[in-house]
């Protein structure tokens, strides 16, 4: 074989396999955020059916659906994503299969011609007449080792025809593996897009219940930002309290101790890893300014996160600290203030404590239950703080 094609033959592999790899790495990702949406999908259909035992269509389950809508289009575009690096695969593994049939049908070929070269000459007869046809001694011993090599040449050739064989036959196997992979994904996705138009029907249904009920809703919303307000000042007070007590005096700087300071600095350090308050749950409502879930040309404010999760489930400390407040907001709603250092986080929306004042909490420590309505929405309200500066929960916890 000419050398610089057998170079060539060999930089294409290479080539091949370096984006088989790559494939292969971001095929694993792909198929880890996928099986990670479908657990968080199956969760929220969970949380869906426990707000409809109800009976009565809910804010919380249209958040929980927009929330489910939203996933299900991640889960779509991430199974077309995954079809995308499979169907690179699959191109990958018909080129190496083209270019093993030609190296086949090239040594093939081959093969047959040194077979039949040696056929005719490695007959004991015509063994002698080759050998004895020879001008002189020297050139007798040359023919003997050159048809020694064939002999060598025949085997060797015979034995890369098989590995090649059985390389073909490994590559196709994967090729059929790609090919039902392929077609399983494709089945997935069809049953996903499907499942999110049910879930769109469901949503516009909702919606337009929804709307009829509007006195309702924007009388309830009312209730909402009253008790909002009401637990948005208790905690400034709070937290304003705990910051004064460290500064006795206006002109003097605000101090924290070496512990304080330490701990601050874990605290910060865990930024965006911090576990969840809660043992399972999705984000159903997010923090800041946005538009009304129901109501048209109505925007809401939320200081945190509302966390959507099962009944009967706890609220957990998010990183070790002190309990500095345990604050009633309503009958159903007690909240609980936990110092970090110079940081805060707050958990409201608890019908049960388990801890008091000047406790000792550790991380993903249990402090309490959550209240579950009777529209049967288990919610935590959850909110950082950095002094008196509001921070956005989200950026915290981990992505999970």
């Amino acid at each position: 074989m000419n050398i610089h094609l057998r170079y060539l033959i060999v930089a294409i592999s290479i080539l091949i396999f370096s984006s088989a790899l790559i494939a292969q790495e971001s095929a694993k990702e792909l198929e880890e955020k996928r099986k990670k949406l479908e657990t968080e999908i199956e969760y929220t259909n969970q949380l869906i059916k426990q707000t409809q035992k109800s009976k009565q269509s809910t804010i919380n389950e249209l958040k929980l659906l927009n929330s489910q809508i939203s996933k299900r289009n991640e889960l779509i575009a991430t199974l077309k994503k995954e079809l995308y690096v499979l169907n690179t695969k699959i191109e990958n593994t018909e080129i190496s299969l083209k270019r093993l049939n030609d190296e086949l049908d090239k040594l093939k070929k081959e093969y047959a011609r040194i077979i039949s070269f040696a056929y005719k000459h490695q007959k004991a007869h015509n063994k002698l007449i080759y050998l004895f046809s020879a001008e002189d001694l020297n050139q007798a011993y040359q023919r003997l080792r050159y048809l020694d090599q064939i002999s060598e040449y025949i085997r060797n050739e015979a034995e890369t025809i098989r590995i090649k064989e059985k390389n073909k036959e490994a590559e196709l196997a994967m090729y059929y593996d790609q090919v039902a992979e392929k077609k399983n994904l494709l089945n997935t996705q069809n049953t996903q897009v499907s499942a999110l138009e049910r879930e769109q029907v469901l949503k516009d249904d909702i919606t337009r219940k929804l709307t009829g009920k509007e006195k309702q809703l924007r009388a309830e919303l009312r209730a909402k930002e009253n008790e909002t307000k009401k637990l948005d000042k208790k905690i400034a007070e709070i937290i304003a309290k705990e910051i004064a007590a460290k500064q006795p005096k206006k002109d003097k700087e605000y101090t924290l101790s070496p512990e304080e300071l330490e701990l601050s600095s874990s605290f910060i350090s865990n930024k965006s890893k911090l576990p969840w308050p809660v043992e399972r749950g999705i984000i159903s409502e997010d923090y800041g300014v946005h538009q009304h879930p129901a109501l048209k040309n109505v925007k809401v404010k939320n200081n945190g996160i509302n966390i959507s999760t099962s009944e009967k489930s706890d609220a957990r400390s998010v990183f070790k600290g002190k309990v500095v407040s345990i604050a009633k907001i309503s009958a159903s709603n007690i909240a609980v203030i936990i110092n970090h250092g110079e940081y805060f986080t707050v958990y409201s929306n608890l019908d049960m404590v388990y801890v008091k004042m000047g406790d000792e909490v550790e991380t993903m420590q249990a402090i309490g239950k959550i209240h579950t309505s009777l529209k049967g929405n288990t919610e935590l309200h959850f909110q950082v703080w950095k002094g008196k500066e509001i921070q956005n929960p989200s950026s915290w916890i981990s992505k999970n």
